[in-house]
């Protein structure tokens, strides 16, 4: 098989990115916005050793599960990698996910997986949005999604997985950025003011933060932006500048300053009331947020005379949504803002058994078993990079009777179930949770006990 051959392709399967995968005399082919059960026509782009890559030319015979895509930005910006499949296939394959890494990476062959918990909204359902600020090729200032595995950014006014305030907070912003000919920031020469444009919504509340990532200390007009967006964006508490000057793909800088309205947002979840600011961590979809909590507590298993250590806590969502059933809430979090975040989280909610530290995880823990506290029920919600052998061989060495383990990445998530075997620990239930319909992330909880 060469660069530029065109072969017919079946396609059997599917990658953890979303591509499909059919096989030319025994070399895997992956093919973007293919779906299990098609037959096409594809022109190969790509030739490595062991694989090769396919451009989707014609669909000779759809799948059974394929359906017209409603969204022109789809392809382009490949975030939807799902938009063209129906959702009840798209839970197949996310659950068909966790169960092959469970096997494949952890050995796990008798691990009893639980049916994916699939949600009830497939649009609409992002509380926040991180959208680039560039250039267009007209010459204007644009926004939108960057395409796959590239910073070309691909124009987007509307994302059918945002909910419409978003849309008029860009609206907004581009009328404004018209107004005074702001500059988007420019990777390869570090000029221009505008990175990115970061929203989040206070789903229950309906509350609007409104933060510009800006390459200086302020942006002109700022008094206008205010008026315009609390003209345009009905909810609008909060508008924030944030100030992010390094040569990084972070999104966000360090430091945050509020030209109108509150430095946060108040949402609520689980029956309890939660501040967001810019740097804090938030489920993304609520209404999936709360079944992924109310799982997560049903697996910790409380009585009331629990110690429960919650690692990676951000604004102490999890584990203050267990609290009211422990004895003692203990959590931990690196970024400083979320730490003051959960503790006023805490207090507003009158929970008195809950503390937090700012601190790295596997650090923290070193230090709370040094001081000779054994916690009863860890939680771990580690970012996609997932715990690592160091932290699981310090949280088994504490001796909890249980482990809760929030996973956003199934490959992770297995090889670190197999490093808490070693140390004693089996997992015991595990579900998949569906927390970004229409993408190829999976969410999964698991319950370990020693």
């Amino acid at each position: 098989m060469r660069k530029n051959d065109m072969v017919s392709l079946a396609i059997d399967g599917m990658t953890a990115e979303g591509n499909g995968v059919g096989r030319v005399e025994g070399m895997a082919v992956f093919v973007p916005g293919a779906a299990p059960g098609d037959v096409l026509r594809v022109k190969i782009i790509k030739v490595a050793k062991k694989y090769a890559i396919g451009r989707l030319e014609e669909v000779l015979v759809p799948s059974p599960d394929r359906v017209k895509e409603d969204c022109p930005c789809s392809g382009p910006c490949g975030g939807c990698v799902y938009r063209h499949i129906r959702y009840e296939a798209e839970l197949r394959i996310k659950e068909g996910r966790v169960r092959d890494a469970m096997e494949r990476i952890g050995g796990l062959y008798h691990l009893a997986i639980q049916p994916i918990i699939g949600s009830p909204r497939t649009e609409q359902y992002r509380n926040k949005a991180q959208i680039p600020i560039g250039w267009g090729k007209d010459g204007r200032l644009q926004m939108g999604f960057y395409a796959r595995h590239s910073h070309r950014l691909i124009p987007c006014e509307h994302c059918l997985l945002q909910p419409p305030v978003f849309t008029r907070a860009v609206q907004a912003v581009q009328e404004w950025a018209g107004r005074y000919s702001i500059q988007p920031y420019e990777e390869q020469t570090g000029k221009g003011r505008l990175r990115h444009l970061y929203l989040r919504l206070a789903e229950a509340t309906g509350e609007v933060m409104v933060c510009l990532v800006v390459n200086a200390d302020g942006v002109p007009g700022e008094g206008e932006l205010a008026s315009l967006l609390r003209e345009r964006v009905p909810g609008l508490k909060s508008l924030v500048i944030n100030t992010n000057r390094e040569k990084t793909n972070v999104i966000l800088g360090p430091t945050c300053r509020t030209v109108w309205g509150q430095s946060y947002i108040t949402d609520t979840l689980c029956g309890l009331s939660f501040r967001i600011s810019p740097l804090s961590f938030y489920q993304v979809n609520h209404d999936q947020a709360e079944r992924l909590y109310t799982l997560a507590g049903e697996y910790a298993g409380l009585t009331g005379s629990e110690t429960v250590l919650d690692l990676y806590c951000g604004t102490g969502t999890i584990g203050l949504s267990m609290a009211k059933r422990a004895k003692r809430l203990i959590g931990v979090e690196l970024v400083g803002q979320a730490v003051e975040n959960a503790g006023a989280n805490a207090a507003i909610n009158g929970i008195q058994n809950a503390q937090f530290r700012c601190a790295d995880a596997a650090e923290a823990a070193a230090q709370l078993k040094e001081e000779g506290i054994r916690p009863d029920v860890v939680v771990l919600d580690p970012p996609r990079k997932g715990c690592g052998s160091s932290l699981i061989d310090t949280v088994a060495s504490m001796g909890p009777d249980r482990v809760v383990y929030v996973s956003c990445d199934p490959a992770t998530l297995a090889r670190d179930l197999a490093l808490f075997q070693k140390q004693g620990y089996e997992p015991q239930r595990l579900t998949p949770l569906d927390m970004f319909p229409r993408t190829a992330h999976v969410e999964t909880v698991v319950m370990l006990s020693r």
